[in-house]
């Protein structure tokens, strides 16, 4: 053990383990024992013996038997009892083991910090309010002139091709005083999202139906919307004027859909118009009042107001702009409302003629300045206490957006774990019967062939594909061509992908985001200054502006169209059949010719050939001389005999049939049918 001064007194210990151990007078203690590793073992409060079991990879009789000789009666413990924190530490300490406190897995739960609506006022406390009334129907029924007759207006003017591309709102005040808002929505079949956004926001629906054109697509769709919405309706017979025009048919036409009018037994008003002379309109007017006075329309004009987005947009010197419909309390200056992941504080407030308003109550149509950020259309719109209150809110509602954009991840990352163990166990299940090395070969070979064929998979020529950025004036529009992009079904000749879609005027930004993905920009009702279209037409970028929406997509159909790589149709010529065999002398080699008569067409030499023998398809190719009694000609037609020769040896035999064809390439159409 070496040797001490004489002044250090030594003593030694021998340790439990058998370990010597040195303690010198002015030295610490040396540890000469290696290292002993201890399984650590998670616990926490409240432990129960079978938990503690499962903690430390035991089982349950280990635990009762570290107990032994402690305080605990064990007479009175089960698997289920739980042990206090000292017992805990014991068992695990007894059984050589160390442990340490579990962490709390579980993350604290944030609050719900979202904004609802209020529950119902007070019968006492509501006040009568104008109907809304939404204006529905087949594209150029009429829909837009009644309004324009009803408001003396001249909305269709203004409107592109005579089409209405974008929900109007607007308050009509009739002769009696009494006043109606109304939405016209738009017919064409593009804009399905915005007629049922008009559905559900209104009171009443007055469906019109040109009596010379009956009872259209739109117009069935327009019933079920009301009927999904659970709104009353009337029925406008619009064009009573025409000479054509048959009331009575369009009637008969709605009892096949379950609108059953008055005179028929059931309880739908039809009335008879004629949006473009103004006739009957009082009528309409009437019955519409009616029917609001029946459905005893009732709001409460104070407390937070609620509303709806019925369009969005951004405006140059407004910024982000909202039209809405208030359903209940009233709307001024200075209100924090939030809609949807977006807040505002009410700047200004307009109506739909651009007059400045400082309120708006009940069924008010009104525009909104002061969004943060554009809200989608259809939006529920809430008032908050605060900036802050808004702020939380929003918040909020994007914490909720990113958890189930997390949990839809992680459901799909699960699944393809799933089938990837599923897989694995299959491949191996069928090498179960193999020995070890037989099975490490076999996997080998299977990886081989599977990494072999990746490099062949990333030289294949790239799919066809047409990357689209969509730029709208307002949030509906947008949301309109998205709808029918979703109904493409051609991915098979050619991929499209939306890169990019927003709202407002074409920019550089868009420009270089088409440019980068290498595809088209498509604007509807939107401008590009000159500066980017010469950005556009430097970088080869297409850009497509269009004010009307069936163009917008026939032009998308055409540039899909342009894509796709033409058919070849084979066109024959002619052909000829082959009457003898004979060999020409050209220098000291010996060509041989066939000659033959031509039965139907003519032949051409430019054109390739093709010699049949039976059914089979014995050459094909270009022909190398062709002659005429001695003379080379280009062509020969029906009757004709000739000679000719072709590039090889090439053994003809009487009776074989040469057919002279071309191919001729024809431009290739997308399949897909957006419907209209």
């Amino acid at each position: 053990l070496g040797t001490f001064p004489v002044e250090a007194s030594v003593c030694s210990r021998l340790v439990s383990d058998g370990v010597m151990c040195l303690q010198v007078k002015g030295h610490k203690p040396q540890a000469v024992k290696p290292k002993v590793y201890k399984q650590e073992v998670e616990i926490t409060q409240k432990m129960t013996v079978a938990a503690l079991a499962k903690a430390m990879n035991k089982d349950v009789d280990h635990v009762f038997e570290a107990l032994l000789n402690s305080p605990v009666d064990l007479d009175s413990l089960d698997q289920d009892s739980v042990l206090e924190e000292r017992s805990i530490k014991e068992v695990v300490t007894r059984s050589g083991m160390k442990f340490k406190w579990a962490k709390l897995s579980e993350t604290r739960k944030r609050v719900n910090r979202d904004a609802h609506r209020r529950p119902p006022a007070d019968a006492s406390c509501l006040v009568s309010r104008p109907p809304v009334v939404t204006i529905m129907g087949h594209v150029d029924h009429g829909k837009t002139t009644l309004l324009d007759s009803l408001r003396k207006s001249q909305i269709v003017s203004t409107e592109a091709g005579g089409i209405t591309q974008h929900i109007g709102a607007f308050l009509v005040e009739l002769p009696s005083g009494e006043k109606i808002t109304f939405l016209d929505t738009p017919g064409h079949a593009a804009f399905s999202s915005m007629r049922a956004r008009g559905a559900n926001a209104t009171d009443i629906i007055i469906l019109v139906v040109a009596a010379d054109d009956g009872v259209m697509n739109q117009t069935v769709e327009s019933i079920q919307h009301a009927k999904r919405a659970g709104v009353p309706m009337i029925v406008a017979v619009n064009k009573c004027d025409k000479p054509q025009a048959d009331p009575q048919r369009v009637k008969r036409e709605l009892l096949a859909h379950d609108v059953v009018c008055e005179e028929f037994g059931g309880d739908v008003q039809a009335i008879h118009i004629s949006a473009l002379k103004g006739d009957n309109l009082l009528a309409l007017t009437e019955a519409t009042a009616a029917l609001a006075e029946v459905l005893e329309l009732k709001a409460e004009p104070s407390g937070l107001v609620e509303g709806l987005v019925i369009e969005s947009r951004t405006d140059r010197g407004k910024g982000p702009v909202t039209t809405a419909i208030v359903q209940r309390g009233t709307l001024r200056h200075g209100c924090v409302l939030v809609a949807g992941k977006s807040w505002a504080k009410v700047r200004l407030l307009f109506d739909e003629n651009g007059r400045a308003l400082t309120e708006a109550g009940p069924s008010c149509a009104v525009e909104v300045v002061g969004w943060k950020e554009l809200p989608s259309a259809g939006e529920l719109i809430l008032e908050v206490e605060s900036e802050q209150r808004a702020r939380e809110v929003v918040e909020w509602r994007n914490y909720e957006e990113e958890e189930m954009k997390l949990e839809e991840e992680r459901s799909a990352i699960e699944l393809k774990q799933t089938q990837h163990l599923q897989e694995y166990r299959k491949e191996r299940a069928e090498l179960a019967h193999l020995s070890w090395r037989q099975k490490k070969a076999a996997l080998y070979r299977a990886y081989k062939a599977k990494f072999s064929g990746r490099p062949s998979e990333r030289t294949e020529d790239e799919e066809l594909s047409l990357p689209l950025v969509i730029k709208g004036d307002v949030d509906g529009s947008v949301e309109a061509i998205l709808n029918i992009l979703d109904s493409y079904d051609a991915h098979q000749q050619c991929e499209l992908d939306v890169v990019h879609f927003g709202i407002g005027d074409v920019s550089e930004n868009d420009v270089n985001m088409a440019e980068t993905f290498k595809g088209s920009i498509y604007g509807f009702n939107v401008r590009a200054s000159k500066t980017v279209q010469q950005l556009a037409t430097k970088k080869g970028v297409p850009l497509r502006l269009h004010t009307v929406i069936y163009k917008l997509i026939d032009q998308l159909k055409d540039d899909l169209s342009s894509k796709l790589p033409p058919h070849v149709v084979e066109n024959i010529l002619g052909e000829a059949t082959v009457l003898a065999m004979f060999e020409v002398s050209v220098g000291k080699k010996k060509v041989p010719v066939a000659g033959c008569r031509v039965q139907k067409g003519l032949l051409d030499r430019r054109h390739k050939f093709r010699l049949i023998r039976g059914q089979d398809t014995i050459w094909e190719g270009s022909v190398m001389t062709l002659k005429h009694h001695k003379d080379d000609v280009q062509s020969v037609r029906t009757g004709m005999e000739c000679g000719l020769s072709v590039h090889g040896n090439m053994d003809f035999k009487p009776g074989d049939v040469l057919v002279c064809f071309e191919n001729v390439a024809s431009p290739q159409v997308t399949s897909w049918n957006p419907g209209f």
